[in-house]
């Protein structure tokens, strides 16, 4: 449940990835069955490597939330901005780490409509979550955050 001092996301984004991966998942296998034709060896590789890369960025920016004193839920009030590490290139590393977990897995998954549904995907965090996390920050931090904004690309 929302703090009243927070962003107002009411779903947790890790479960809106879920559940976009296991829908993409079901349509692939079992209404419209697309595969790749990319061989086993390669999609495992290529999939692990965006999956380890997702989850280095989230526990990175975990550990800057931590050192930072602030909380990441975005149901949960922010104390801090931000800034450093991973957060000098995108302002959403969390995002992009969970958008290449969510690759990774459709990649080995040989999930071509998963795949597909990442863009939809993206535009649902980038609305339901992502603006409302971005209104929040802004209301709450002023001008320093308008400024981060302006420095800092919303994802890379």
């Amino acid at each position: 449940m929302a703090e009243r001092d927070s962003p107002g996301v009411i779903v947790p984004p890790p479960l809106i990835f879920l559940v976009a991966l296991v829908a993409g998942l079901a349509l692939d296998r079992f209404l419209l069955g697309f595969a790749t034709s990319v061989g086993a060896t390669a999609r495992y590789i290529l999939g692990g490597l965006l999956t380890l890369l997702g989850v280095l960025a989230i526990a990175m920016a975990l550990n800057l939330f931590r050192r930072a004193g602030t909380r990441p839920e975005p149901w949960r009030s922010s104390s801090a901005i931000v800034e450093t590490g991973l957060y000098r290139f995108t302002r959403n590393p969390m995002y992009l780490g969970m958008a290449m977990i969510y690759a990774g897995a459709a990649v080995m998954l040989d999930s071509l409509v998963s795949l597909v549904l990442l863009a939809p995907l993206l535009f649902v965090i980038q609305r339901s979550v992502i603006g409302r996390e971005e209104a929040y920050l802004e209301q709450k931090f002023g001008q320093p955050y308008r400024e981060y904004k302006s420095r800092v690309r919303r994802w890379l």
